[in-house]
């Protein structure tokens, strides 16, 4: 127990409670708060084994809020290119994934706060599209979640149901980058004493974050943690910068 990283266990918790309520899910400020702890094939995998517990966490407080014909048209590439993205980690030196994993949340942040007007059109190939484009991403950087959120909201869906649906994506896409990064050898012994409190950290933090999404503006929020995506992106670089 004298292992653990405590206050990256906190971190964990409050990435989960302010990805539930803002919409990007937890992954967009888990990475780069991991990466701080731990060598990024690493974070590779504690993401994947993280964002299984909390999406089935989301699943079972949002399940009938499902939306079948998003699951089946952003899902099904997320799933096949998050594999594609998984293998390629393997191909790629890590310091480069951590500054193309910085430079993607700074320009990413920028684009939706300057921008936070401009959405996609609701139809079939933009779902195929931002289902392929955010599985890469979620396989090759760890963090995908974003884009697939923006690829959702344009098709104006309920508060519960986009969550439901993005759950059930995730719970997928997760479940087939854990395999890769498995079979790439990311899977550490030294981590495996985090899962259970990544488990429960899932469970807590998105029951929190489900409650507090009663009492605050999801649009307010978002341009809250647009600013933190930002940040953290940021200091990111930064730490490339100087740590290497």
């Amino acid at each position: 127990m004298k292992n653990l990283e405590y206050f990256f266990l906190f971190l964990a918790l409050i990435a989960e409670i302010v990805g539930t309520i803002g919409g990007f899910g937890s992954s967009v400020f888990f990475v780069p708060l991991a990466n701080f702890y731990f060598d990024f094939q690493s974070v590779l995998a504690l993401t994947a084994l993280f964002h299984f517990s909390s999406n089935l966490s989301k699943i079972a407080l949002f399940r009938r809020g499902l939306n079948k014909n998003l699951l089946i048209y952003i899902g099904i590439p997320s799933i096949i290119l998050v594999i594609i993205g998984g293998v390629l980690t393997k191909l790629f030196k890590t310091d480069l994934l951590e500054i193309a994993l910085g430079a993607f949340l700074v320009i990413l942040s920028l684009v939706l706060l300057l921008k936070s007007e401009w959405v996609l059109k609701p139809n079939k190939i933009n779902a195929l599209l931002g289902g392929s484009v955010s599985g890469f991403i979620a396989g090759l950087l760890g963090t995908g979640g974003a884009i697939r959120g923006l690829t959702m909201a344009a098709f104006n869906l309920e508060k519960s149901s986009f969550i439901a649906t993005s759950a059930f994506i995730d719970f997928f896409v997760d479940s087939s980058r854990t395999i890769v990064y498995y079979l790439n050898g990311y899977m550490k012994k030294e981590l495996f004493i985090y899962i259970p409190f990544l488990f429960v950290i899932g469970f807590i933090g998105t029951y929190i974050g489900r409650y507090l999404l009663k009492f605050i503006s999801q649009d307010n929020f978002k341009r809250v943690s647009l600013g933190l995506i930002l940040l953290i992106g940021l200091a990111t670089l930064i730490k490339i910068i100087f740590t290497h």
